[in-house]
């Protein structure tokens, strides 16, 4: 198997992860960068197809702070090419061991799990004195009858379809559920073409001004807001704060939408449903920090204001392990601005650790902005954290895992009348989270449904790997 050395290791190459490679890289480490993707940049800077031949107009109106990529995209380049950094894309690290006086990282490619016999890509073992682990978060979905119906997609995806296949989900787009990322995905749609009828937002605005003076020390993420405003007064776009999608119309498709206005703890009033025409629907409640190589390695964990299950940091980005350290939506979620801020704090960090030259004064300098930033995010994060009466948009048939088809009444009848009181044990009795994605789309469902509060996802291996390369692990050593 191949094996790539170097002082530091950093998984994941958005933005923080990025940030963290060539700062490490600027300040004298080697460092090796592996990434799942195919090109950095994480899901923030996601690149359309090469077969698209994309240019830089066709990529604006759903890209924001390019530069500050391409920046740092180039810097990555000089020191590939300067054999400061090896970048692996491609790769997923599916383990993280001791080994030595430092961390061995297996990984696997996509190529290495083709069931074809075709040939394929070796995956690698990196070994290193320290690890960054910037693996980014995925979305988090709260169910709803008709949820599974074609043409629903994460608010998330359809970013994704925009960034990455310049395709729109739909021609008529109903955009819902709640956190900053709604304005942000409407805009992009609008100016791509779409129509959005309204955007869905199950929380209020008014809640932001519980932190007035956390707004007033970041300008720029309120000019950030306003923009999104001005973009879609100008389409228009119709806004209704306070309500929610709780149920998709449709038979192939979903044809329409029922939107309902919502008490304080997100319970639909009854009464006040509407129906909006639409053929697809763009729904997300926010992020949930990846963690699944963290928790493996023991991690300590805390509750974020959103509700999520996040790392718990030193101010210079350490985990509670020695010789792990973390920066992005791993430890909170916070947006791309404060994931670059933590993975060139994390790299300066691990420069001095290390013994090379971790410029302090920068460092500082960096902890008043990540500071700033992320009570910024925590802000958000309790502006817009769930409220418990989601709940009842259930009905019993209801599919809350998709993968097993597990829907709602057999999940409560684990509940109450098999004594159920946590995910795994539910997990046990109805298969709920046994399907591909492992509990990643109903964890925080099944969790709520059962009354159970956040706990960190925990499990052995990171991604799906082949047993022969379990195999092909050295023994352990003592």
């Amino acid at each position: 198997m191949p094996h790539s050395a170097a002082d530091l290791a950093v998984v994941g190459a958005g933005p923080a992860g990025l940030a963290a490679a060539v700062t490490a890289a600027d300040l004298g480490l080697s460092v090796a960068l592996v990434d799942a993707g195919a090109r950095p940049g994480g899901q923030y800077y996601r690149h359309p197809a090469p077969e698209l031949h994309a240019t830089r107009r066709d990529m604006t109106p759903h890209h924001h702070d390019w530069r500050a990529f391409t920046s740092r995209e180039r810097r990555l380049r000089a020191h590939e090419a300067a054999r400061r950094i090896t970048y692996l894309p491609g790769h997923h690290v599916w383990t993280v061991v001791p080994e030595g006086a430092g961390w061995a990282l297996h990984t696997r490619t996509e190529e290495d799990t083709d069931p074809t016999g075709a040939p394929t890509t070796a995956p690698t073992t990196v070994t290193a004195r320290a690890v960054l682990l910037a693996t980014g978060a995925y979305e988090r979905h709260l169910p709803f009858p008709g949820w599974t119906l074609p043409g629903v997609v994460g608010a998330g995806g359809a970013q994704a379809m925009l960034k990455g296949g310049l395709v729109l989900p739909g021609r008529r787009t109903v955009v819902a559920g709640s956190g900053p990322l709604l304005l942000a995905v409407a805009a992009s749609l609008a100016a791509a073409g779409a129509r959005v009828p309204a955007v869905v937002e199950a929380a209020a605005y008014g809640g932001y001004a519980r932190s007035a003076g956390t707004l007033l020390r970041n300008p720029a993420k309120l000019a950030e807001g306003a923009r999104f405003g001005a973009a879609l007064a100008r389409h228009p776009v119709r806004l209704l704060t306070r309500h929610a999608v709780v149920e998709a119309h449709g038979t192939d498709r979903v044809e329409a939408v029922t939107v309902a206005r919502l008490d304080r703890d997100w319970r639909p009033v009854p009464g006040s449903g509407r129906r909006i025409p639409c053929d697809s629907l763009a729904v997300g409640h926010g992020l949930v920090p990846e963690l699944s190589l963290a928790t493996a390695l023991g991690c300590a964990t805390r509750v974020a204001a959103d509700g999520t299950v996040a790392l718990d940091l030193t101010e210079d980005q350490r985990t509670s392990v020695p010789g792990i350290w973390s920066a992005g939506e791993t430890g909170g979620i916070g947006g791309a601005q404060l994931a670059l801020v933590e993975g060139d704090l994390a790299a300066r960090s691990i420069a001095g650790a290390l013994g090379a030259d971790s410029a302090a004064d920068q460092g500082a300098r960096l902890r008043r902005r990540r500071d700033r930033l992320r009570a910024f995010a925590d802000a958000m994060g309790a502006a817009h954290r769930p409220g418990d009466g989601w709940r009842d948009w259930l009905r019993d048939d209801t599919e809350v895992c998709r993968c097993e088809e597990v829907p709602a009444g057999r999940i409560r009848e684990a509940v109450d009348e098999l004594g159920a009181r946590d995910a795994r044990t539910v997990k046990l009795l109805t298969r709920a989270g046994m399907g591909w994605c492992q509990g990643r789309m109903c964890g925080p469902a099944v969790a709520a449904l059962c009354g159970a509060g956040p706990a960190p996802d925990r499990r052995p291996l990171a991604y799906p790997v082949p047993l022969r390369r379990l195999a092909e692990l050295p023994p352990a050593t003592d």
